[in-house]
């Protein structure tokens, strides 16, 4: 056949690499690790829900933290990629109750953070830690171990209950509901009164 006659064999490709492409990736990381230590590897990441309902009882690491989520934790926007914070700006908290678990999450992370100063920097800058011997520090090579990625549920125990909303009679759902039909309804119901009020006035 004609197809069987295009050189085919330049265009084949071939993945027998991938064993040895897996311990090179593994070699790397390690290298990585013992380059940045005792740093740790990764950002922190937010709790954030899997989408569309057939998920939506999962929980996992997002790809960051949102802007109200750092101002409630007081970490500015600028100061949190530069210790292991990753931000997402597009991101927005759709719940009290998940914004509030990851700003505890923030405020964990915060009081365990060790900042290092720089190489060489004779006058240590604000927000470095004082009095530091970087010899005894422990290697943390995953903030994921550190901070696990539990759900919101098990993690409401670190949260002070002053914090959570409270519950709303009959469900968020239906107040939602009836809050958007009485807002549509609103113009019907007024020019309702206002005819049955003329109609009264004419019986006079």
């Amino acid at each position: 056949m004609v197809n069987f006659r295009k050189d085919w064999q330049r265009r084949v490709r071939t993945h027998f690499n991938q064993p040895t492409q897996k311990i090179r990736r593994r070699s790397l990381r390690r290298a990585k690790a013992a380059a940045v230590a005792p740093r740790p590897v990764d950002k922190l990441r937010p709790v954030v829900r899997c989408p569309t309902i057939k998920y939506n009882r999962r929980v996992r690491a997002g790809r960051g933290f949102t802007l109200a989520e750092l101002k409630e934790a007081g970490i500015p926007r600028l100061v949190a990629p530069t210790v292991g914070i990753a931000v997402d700006y597009r991101r927005q908290n759709l719940s009290e109750e998940s914004l509030a678990a990851n700003v505890a999450r923030l405020k964990a992370y915060k009081a365990r953070l060790i900042v290092f100063p720089r190489k060489g920097a004779k006058h240590p800058k604000a927000g470095d830690t004082k009095d530091i011997d970087l010899s005894n520090t422990e290697t943390v090579s995953t903030v994921g171990a550190t901070l696990p990625i539990v759900p919101v549920a098990e993690g409401i125990s670190e949260i002070k209950k002053s914090d959570l909303p409270k519950p709303i009679e009959g469900g968020a759902y239906a107040k939602l509901r009836k809050a958007r039909s009485e807002a549509r309804l609103q113009g019907v119901r007024d020019k309702r009164a206002r005819d049955k009020a003329e109609a009264e006035a004419n019986k006079k």
